[in-house]
């Protein structure tokens, strides 16, 4: 990597909620480094036919699970669509452009910022959540859990990406 590692692979001996907390941001800084270095271009860059995956389609779509999941279900805040439309549910691994992913690097760190205190405002890990998922009550706990798991999925997904642009590799 080409700055220093700002990632702490702690607190190992906390509480549930610093420890679910920290594990979302860890894998949110964990995709900026990730990405990091990329211009437009290799951004957009698919993995091989016919997937669509890019590292931008990446973000994008964690753009999406960010504001869904912390501001939408967890608050009930009216979020807009970014890239994804009930007409095109894959917009955001499919419509990815050049001209626009640093805008939409940007647009994922700003929902970073808004999920973020979304996440703070929300003490309990175990009564409901404001929203609903498939017709279920859900709440904190599985909301984090479930974005840990998303992270990861796709962080390992833009790991083959990344080796495959510029032979860069790493956790």
């Amino acid at each position: 990597m080409s700055t220093p590692d700002p990632r702490r692979f702690g607190p190992m001996t906390a509480t549930e909620r610093e420890t679910l907390d920290h594990w979302v941001d860890f894998h949110r800084q964990t995709l900026l480094l990730k990405i990091e270095g990329l211009d437009a271009e290799q951004l957009c860059r698919r993995s091989a036919p016919p997937s669509t995956l890019s590292p931008i389609g990446i973000v994008r779509h964690l753009t999406e699970v960010e504001a869904h999941w912390l501001r939408e279900v967890t608050l009930g805040e009216a979020v807009p669509d970014y890239y994804s439309t009930p007409q095109n549910p894959d917009g955001d691994f499919e419509d990815v452009d050049p001209a626009t992913a640093e805008a939409d690097v940007q647009r994922y760190r700003q929902e970073v910022e808004a999920a973020r205190a979304a996440q703070a405002s929300w003490s309990d890990l175990d009564g409901p959540v404001r929203g609903l998922r498939k017709g279920e009550p859900v709440n904190l706990r599985w909301i984090l859990t479930h974005l840990i798991e998303e992270y990861a999925r796709h962080l390992g997904h833009l790991d083959l990406l990344r080796e495959r642009i510029d032979g860069r590799t790493g956790y």
